[in-house]
């Protein structure tokens, strides 16, 4: 009995702590555009069981304590000094804390060293970006979602506007119904409401023109007060530049971003990998590749950097989506008629190709190709590579733990030490891919592994859009991670 209340006590004390938690991670977010994460994950407008799950995990990927009552001792001192709009992993803050605690005098003089960059600095930007969706379907609502999410003070991305076909002034209550409610992702947790008479919904206090148009060039951004607008065009009904450059004749749009991969010398980004080597200033188009390549280009970067790949086959295990059929009829593409919810499907993807393109040095090496399976939402992405440095499981496994830790990969990469993970598991999950390294496997002369990378192919896909939406408007803070 007396284990049963001690334990029971340790777990009230820890919700306290979290429930704290929450109220000082608001005042970082709303009054200071700080955030603050835990090992990438959101715990900003998160409740203190979630919070405090999080930081059980974090402790079993780190192989140490990583306590919540530390974590709002440093979120407090964070709040107390004048750092810059930041984004902060209190993961790492947390696991340096536990391990570095007898160099400092305390917790404020510990965040004043590592923080030392951000306190007392000017923004890493002043200015703030408008955002359109062009299209309103599965990815235009989860961003949406996230762009309202990550408003803060409203100091960064902003939504704007939604462009949809025209219809009927009360298809308005049916779009927000589909927003406010998703059979994948649950309720939106906020409020949403349409406003018919204006044309607009209203989410957590974010006006959000809603716009009905057939073509793009029909459109004038500036009449609703839009200016410079970064438009993201989700619908995927053009993938070229000279379709994709109709946008651009609507004036208050600068940018163009898709959703899908893009064709011909359209740059294909993946975040993380090769956003950096991208001419903002004068380039005007931009393609996220897709969730595919996004999962598999991080993990393949790092095998290609640790162990050289010689070659390779991916083989995506993908739900399926709304290109297929429910029930079997017509469809222009090989197979993809048949009942989605009843059958396994072979199609072609283009993964390979586009992670060349990420990739240069793998062009010509990779072959791929996809099965769409009868679930609703998450992937898996299995990669059969061979490479040129003989490795082991440990070796693999330590390979991805460190680029999904420190570095430029740490919002890509998931590591996942769990032997019961499956797919409903990375519902939600922001990163990229989630690395199942229990799956890994290679061969007695240690040249051939097979890896498994899950991916919330809506969800994880759409916060890399966003990551890559920051970084075209200019709009990113600080990183500690």
């Amino acid at each position: 009995m007396e284990t049963f209340d001690r334990s029971l006590q340790e777990w009230i004390s820890d919700e306290k702590a979290a429930g704290e938690l929450v109220n000082v991670l608001g005042k970082l977010w709303f009054d200071k555009s700080i955030e603050l994460i835990l090992l990438r994950s959101q715990i900003v407008d998160r409740g203190p069981a979630k919070i405090l799950n999080k930081h059980i995990r974090a402790s079993t990927i780190l192989n140490k304590p990583v306590k919540v009552q530390d974590s709002l001792l440093l979120a407090k001192a964070i709040l107390s000094e004048d750092v810059a709009p930041a984004r902060i992993d209190i993961g790492r803050l947390n696991s340096e804390w536990t391990d570095e605690k007898p160099k400092y005098s305390n917790a404020q003089d510990f965040i004043r060293d590592k923080l030392k960059a951000f306190i007392g600095a000017p923004p890493r930007s002043t200015r703030t970006q408008d955002v359109v969706l062009y299209g309103f379907g599965r990815i235009g609502r989860i961003l949406a979602r996230e762009l309202v999410k990550g408003t803060g003070n409203g100091s960064q991305l902003r939504l704007k506007a939604i462009v949809t076909r025209p219809g009927k002034p009360e298809d308005l209550r049916k779009r927000i119904s589909l927003f406010r409610k998703d059979s994948v992702h649950g309720t939106f947790d906020g409020v949403a409401n349409e406003d018919l008479e204006n044309q607009q919904f209203v989410i957590n206090g974010n006006i959000v023109k809603i716009i009905s148009a057939n073509t793009p060039e029909e459109i004038d951004y500036e009449s609703y007060g839009i200016k410079d607008a970064l438009v993201i065009d989700n619908t995927g009904i053009w993938r070229d530049r000279d379709n994709l450059s109709r946008h651009l004749k609507s004036r208050g749009a600068s940018k163009v971003l898709l959703t899908a991969p893009g064709k011909g010398d359209i740059p294909n980004v993946v975040y993380g990998v090769n956003q950096n080597s991208l001419d903002i200033e004068n380039e005007t188009i931009f393609s996220a590749a897709s969730c595919t390549t996004n999962a598999v280009v991080p993990v393949l970067f790092a095998i290609q950097e640790k162990l050289t790949i010689v070659k390779g086959h991916l083989e995506t295990i993908h739900s399926y989506t709304n290109d297929q059929n429910l029930l079997d009829n017509f469809h222009k593409k090989s197979r993809r008629g048949r009942a989605a919810p009843l059958n396994m499907v072979i199609t072609e993807t283009g993964a390979a190709s586009a992670a060349a393109k990420a990739i240069p040095i793998l062009k010509g090496k990779l072959t791929a190709n996809a099965v769409r399976v009868p679930t609703p939402n998450v992937s898996l992405a299995i990669l059969a590579l061979e490479v040129e440095k003989p490795t082991t499981i440990d070796e693999v496994n330590q390979i991805m733990k460190e680029y999904s830790l420190v570095g430029p990969l740490v919002e890509q990469i998931r590591y996942s030490n769990s032997t019961e993970f499956v797919s409903s598991d990375a519902i939600g999950d922001s990163c990229a891919c989630v690395f199942d390294s229990p799956a890994t496997l290679v061969s007695e002369d240690g040249k051939s592994i097979i890896l498994y990378a899950w991916y919330d192919n809506e969800f994880g896909y759409s916060s890399q859009v966003i990551r890559l939406a920051r970084h075209l408007g200019k709009v990113k803070s600080y990183r500690y991670y």
